[in-house]
């Protein structure tokens, strides 16, 4: 009777150790499941981030292209703006001195006809001369 009494007192025992054994590993499975599912979130969420900085580098270098063309746009508008501006100026010079040749003619033509009217003065009225 008492091995009898001792292997049920086993049998609760083990039993009522193996459903608290279950009960942990059942746990223990969905910690683990939990964790992996985590695990995957974070994976996931890793592979989002990394493809949202490829297209931010990616939208990057474009607009840094787009600068890079602009000053370049720039700096050949800037030469020829420069060019403009030198071509304009010569232009200019020449004009001035067409100008100043064209004066200094008129100036001397009117010289020219001053001096010969006061030429014609001295001999038309000889007493001017000994004033």
């Amino acid at each position: 009777m008492m091995v009898l009494i001792v292997m049920f007192y086993r049998q609760n025992l083990h039993l009522e150790y193996s459903q608290q054994f279950q009960t942990l590993f059942r746990e223990w499975d969905i910690d683990i499941q939990k964790a992996q599912e985590q695990e995957e979130k974070l994976a996931n969420m890793f592979q989002e981030q990394r493809k949202s900085l490829q297209q931010a580098r990616i939208v990057q270098n474009q607009r840094l292209k787009k600068i890079q063309n602009l000053y370049e746009q720039f700096l050949k508008s800037m030469e020829e703006l420069e060019k403009d501006h030198d071509r304009l100026l010569t232009d200019e010079q020449n004009e001035v001195r067409q100008e100043m040749a064209k004066l200094q003619d008129k100036i001397m033509v009117e010289t020219v006809s001053s001096v010969y009217l006061v030429l014609r003065m001295l001999r038309e009225f000889p007493s001017w001369r000994s004033g």
